[in-house]
């Protein structure tokens, strides 16, 4: 699947053939055919399987966690950042940037599936936060996926695009996004 997200890649979905990637991976076009329907059903579950890798596991998530919410999201930005500079992430990234129009459901199964449980353990998060009256959070998901997108969101546009972030300014990054959220949902 990895050959063949990298020629959609490289060569774009209209350009991509059923027999270079046959050739590839080294199977004939017609077992590749007998396994997939057509090169849409080869696209998508190839994008499926990047989407499966993309998501960072709710148990690698759970290890970072403390009783510290400002160490916990800091911890959580860094497993997401460091998930999307994956070469694979980093391909699944560009190939649903160029393809979105034709294949929406892969955009949105993309972060349904590969941000929710980083979204949900988030939420969790902050419910449990707010009740212990250290925050105010009126609507924890959507508090959440603001979080998500304020600390991974622009290091992670960094990177897909091709350019490189040291670790130092992502940590930058990543400190100021925590600082910023927090003074949004602290007790007044």
């Amino acid at each position: 699947m990895s050959v063949a997200l990298d020629i959609f890649l490289e060569r774009g979905f209209e350009q991509t053939t059923m027999e270079e990637i046959a050739m590839q991976v080294g199977m004939s076009k017609r077992t590749v055919y007998a396994r997939y329907e057509d090169k849409a059903a080869l696209f998508k579950a190839t994008v499926r399987r990047a989407i499966e890798s993309y998501t960072v596991p709710r148990a690698a998530l759970e290890a970072v966690a403390s009783n510290d919410l400002r160490e916990t999201l800091a911890a959580v930005a860094r497993l997401r950042i460091a998930n999307i500079a994956t070469p694979v992430s980093t391909k699944l990234q560009r190939i649903l940037s160029a393809q979105s129009y034709r294949f929406p459901e892969l955009f949105t199964a993309a972060f349904e599936e590969g941000a929710g449980p980083t979204v949900s353990f988030l939420r969790d998060l902050l419910v449990r936060h707010s009740r212990m009256g250290e925050i105010s959070v009126a609507e924890p998901h959507r508090a959440a996926t603001a979080f998500l997108s304020l600390a991974a969101g622009a290091p992670s546009r960094i990177i897909v695009s091709g350019n490189s972030l040291d670790e130092r300014e992502i940590q930058r990054h990543i400190r100021f996004a925590v600082n910023l959220f927090l003074l949004g949902v602290c007790r007044r």
